[in-house]
C-alpha cells in the first residue's frame, strides 16, 4: 500500500493507492473524513479495502477542524458529554466539492466513514448528486430529526451499503437506543427507492468493536455494487 500527503484546499489529506500490477486511468475515489491528521490509522482498512474488491480505487482520508460540527447539517443538543452538535455539513460538502473531487482523476466518488462520519456520508447521499455510492458503517441515524427528513427527501445516489452492530441499540442513552429501528427504516426507504441499489448487513458486537474492518466492508460492497 502505498502512501501520499496530498495539500488540497489547506488541508493535508493522507491518500492510500493499493499496491497492483496494473490499474485503469481513472479508478473510484473512496473519501473518508478523518479525525487523525497523518492518517496513520487508515492504511490498514485501505488494505482490508483491497482485500475484498478487484474494483480499482485511491482512498482518500481529509482531515476536519470540529467532528461533531463538521459532520453534521443542523444542530442538535449532546447526547453523549457535553459538546453540541452543529451545522457544518454544508461546508464540509462544499470543501469536497470544490477542493477534493478536482484534485483527482477519477470515474466516480464512494463518500464513507463510521459513525458520525458515515452519517455524514448518507446525509450527502441525500444533499447531493456528486457521488457514485455511500459507504455506511455504523451510521448516527440516531440523529435527532433525520427520520423525518428522509422520509421527504430523496436519495439522490445509485448505491448505498449500511451495516450496524447487533448490540449498538443496547445502551441506557435512550436517543441512541433508537438505532436499531431507525436503520431498519433507513434501509427499507432505500430499498423502495426507485434507481437505488442497497445493502445491509448486521455485525457482531456493539458500536465500538471493529470499526475498522465494518468501515471496509461496506466501502468494499458499495465499490462492487457500482
Amino acid at each position: 500500500m502505498r502512501k501520499e500527503i496530498r495539500p488540497a484546499g489547506g488541508r493535508n489529506c493522507v491518500v492510500f493507492y493499493p499496491d497492483r500490477e496494473t490499474e485503469p486511468a481513472k479508478p473510484y475515489l473512496l473519501l473518508q473524513p478523518a479525525e487523525e491528521h497523518d492518517g496513520s490509522s487508515f492504511e490498514e482498512q485501505a488494505a482490508m479495502i483491497a482485500e475484498r474488491t478487484d474494483k480499482p480505487f485511491v482512498f482518500c482520508c481529509f482531515p476536519l477542524n470540529d467532528w461533531n460540527k463538521d459532520l453534521t447539517p443542523w444542530s442538535a443538543p449532546p447526547v453523549f458529554g457535553d459538546e453540541p452538535f452543529g451545522d457544518g455539513a454544508e461546508g464540509t460538502l462544499d470543501y469536497i466539492r470544490r477542493s477534493l473531487l478536482p484534485a483527482f482523476d477519477h470515474s466516480g466518488c464512494v463518500i464513507g466513514g463510521y459513525s458520525l462520519a458515515a452519517f455524514f456520508a448518507l446525509w450527502c447521499g441525500y444533499g447531493s448528486d456528486l457521488f457514485a455510492g455511500v459507504a455506511a458503517a455504523s451510521p448516527s441515524v440516531w440523529y435527532p430529526g433525520w427520520m423525518d427528513y428522509i422520509r421527504v427527501h430523496p436519495f439522490r445516489v445509485r448505491a448505498a451499503a449500511l451495516s450496524l452492530g447487533d448490540r449498538e441499540m443496547k445502551t441506557r442513552n435512550q436517543t441512541m437506543a433508537k438505532v436499531g429501528d431507525c436503520m431498519q427504516e433507513q434501509y427499507r426507504l432505500l430499498e423502495e427507492a426507485e434507481n437505488v441499489s442497497a445493502s445491509f448487513e448486521w455485525n457482531s458486537g456493539n458500536h465500538f468493536k471493529d470499526a475498522d474492518l465494518r468501515t471496509a466492508k461496506v466501502f468494499a460492497q458499495c465499490l462492487e455494487m457500482l
